[in-house]
């Protein structure tokens, strides 16, 4: 019989794609440090996105497929690069007027436009930590501040110092020419302002490990480059950070891939190998732009978690990460019902085609069992069809159509709540309906009267195929074009679920009178 780690060694799945390259990396030796190290990078410039999320939750994929592979003890450090200078304010936050006067400010010195915390960099900090502990991640946080500070960089800075013209080989032809005649990979923070400067070394003392430069006013300053007196522009920044940690692995965005490639450089340089990197397509907003943080288009997590659960997000997350996908409220609904097909199919499978579910990639051994007896996607319709103001007007249907009751099926309450929400926020504004022509009010007709003569079971199945009837009965070539005249008559959309699965839901009665309703007008009135 195959083991789980044979069978993970053979699995398609990316995560286990990327562990192996981990796998291949200590196959001789285990790592001096005792442990794999994952990091996840990020800028608290704006407040944390969606994409900050994906980020860790593909990240612990990859850790937790490397697990299965490997006994080497593993760790995952989410480092925010927090002592970065305030380049431009936000558009997404309040006070924006007095965040512009803490300009070039390291992040954790920018004053809280919030009130909420002792600096920016805080609160941005606290939200994305917030969010992850909710999820039950498993990493470490770490805050450059914190570790310049403490002197957690200060060999690798002197050795950044002793490098300073391999590092400057190595940036300048990346540069333009104005910015070539100014960089240092160096940035004094000011004792004067508090700044993070952006000016040229002018001298090195390599024996001393500091460097001089000149401050606005004109006067030099020697400073080291230790104890958290300067900071590294942010590609060897990025690079002296995988060295002096020993980071095995890290994903970024399509967008970095030129940074990849110079912080590795750096980081060879440095004398250190750097990590296994992937790079991942990026999100794009509804209008197919990039997410930005800064900007605060395309969806937030709280957004997200207004309308689905996070294991909706995780699935998302996983699904092909190196293709862009458009992440929008309209995607939702899909997700939902796909995560829990992927539950529903996971006890029946074998050990091989278990790690190539996402459901395992999602919850580890842990998979639950779903509860979703009716898939969101009906749910949003049926909130439609009944214009629901809460769930409870919900569970008026689902009793009748399902042995389930709220405290039983927690994961379905859950899920009617949230499709209510989404219909009153997305469908309920955008529901159009039309008037039928002659041809489809004579099919709707015939429907209403076999709906009201209907003495069949109430399964979705034989309800099915007899809207199906009628659809060929009045010569409907395809069949879609009748189902779309229903979704639009009836229920106001270019869309919905399989019909029979509706009325099974909502009920035949019910369904002829709303059918009755939209040939009299009442909708389109």
């Amino acid at each position: 019989m195959t083991s789980l780690r044979e069978a993970a060694m053979a699995s398609k799945a990316w995560p286990f794609e990327e562990a192996r390259k981990l796998v291949k990396r200590y196959s001789k030796a285990e790592p001096e440090k005792g442990y794999v190290l994952f990091e996840t990078g990020y800028g608290p410039s704006g407040l944390p996105h969606i994409g900050t999320f994906g980020e860790v939750a593909r990240t612990t994929m990859v850790r937790r497929a490397f697990e299965i592979l490997s006994d080497i003890p593993t760790r995952l450090l989410c480092f925010s690069d927090d002592m970065d200078g305030l380049r431009k304010v936000p558009t997404n936050v309040p006070n924006g007027e007095a965040l512009a006067q803490d300009l070039n400010l390291p992040l954790t010195k920018v004053r809280d436009p919030f009130g909420t915390h002792e600096s920016f960099g805080a609160h941005n900090n606290a939200r994305l930590r917030q969010f992850l502990d909710a999820y039950g991640f498993e990493y470490e946080f770490a805050s450059s501040t914190e570790y310049y500070a403490a002197g957690r960089f200060d060999e690798m800075l002197v050795r950044a110092l002793e490098r300073f013209d391999k590092i400057m080989a190595i940036m300048l032809p990346t540069l333009g020419e104005e910015r070539q005649a100014t960089y240092s990979p160096f940035l004094p923070v000011s004792p004067k302002t508090g700044h993070v400067l952006q000016v040229p070394t002018l001298e090195r003392n390599v024996a001393k490990g500091t460097i001089v430069y000149e401050e606005p006013d004109g006067e030099r300053v020697e400073v080291p480059v230790t104890g958290g007196n300067v900071k590294l522009q942010w590609k060897p920044d990025w690079a002296m950070r995988w060295a002096a940690l020993g980071v095995d692995y890290e994903m970024s965005g399509k967008d970095l891939i030129d940074s990849v490639t110079q912080a590795g450089k750096i980081c060879r340089a440095l004398g250190e190998p750097g990590p296994e990197t992937l790079t991942y397509e990026l999100f794009l907003d509804e209008a197919g732009q990039k997410i930005s943080k800064s900007k605060g288009n395309g969806l937030s997590m709280e957004e997200w978690l207004r309308y689905a659960s996070p294991e909706s997000l995780q699935l998302f997350m996983y699904q092909k990460p190196k293709t862009a996908k458009r992440l929008y409220f309209d995607v939702i609904p899909k997700a939902v019902d796909e995560y829990h097909q992927h539950l529903r199919a996971y006890p029946e499978q074998e050990a091989a085609a278990r790690l190539n579910n996402p459901a395992f990639h999602i919850h580890g051994n842990d998979v639950p069992e779903s509860d979703m007896a009716v898939p969101f996607a009906m749910l949003l319709n049926l909130a439609s069809a009944s214009g629901a103001e809460d769930k409870e007007t919900l569970w008026g249907f689902i009793r009748k159509y399902a042995d389930a009751a709220p405290d039983t099926h927690p994961g379905l309450d859950a899920a009617a709540g949230f499709a209510v929400a989404y219909y009153q926020d997305f469908v309920k504004p955008n529901k159009t309906f039309r008037a039928p022509d002659e041809k489809e009010r004579a099919a709707l007709q015939d429907l209403v009267a076999r709906l009201r003569a209907w003495d069949g079971p109430l399964e979705a199945e034989a309800l099915q195929s007899e809207v199906f009837a009628v659809g060929k009965a009045h010569g409907f070539e395809p069949l879609r074009a009748w189902f779309s005249a229903i979704y639009e008559v009836v229920l106001g959309a270019t869309q919905g679920p399989r019909f029979g699965g509706f009325i099974a839901l909502y009920g035949v009665g019910e369904t002829a009178d709303l059918i009755e309703q939209a040939l009299a007008g009442d909708f389109t009135a």
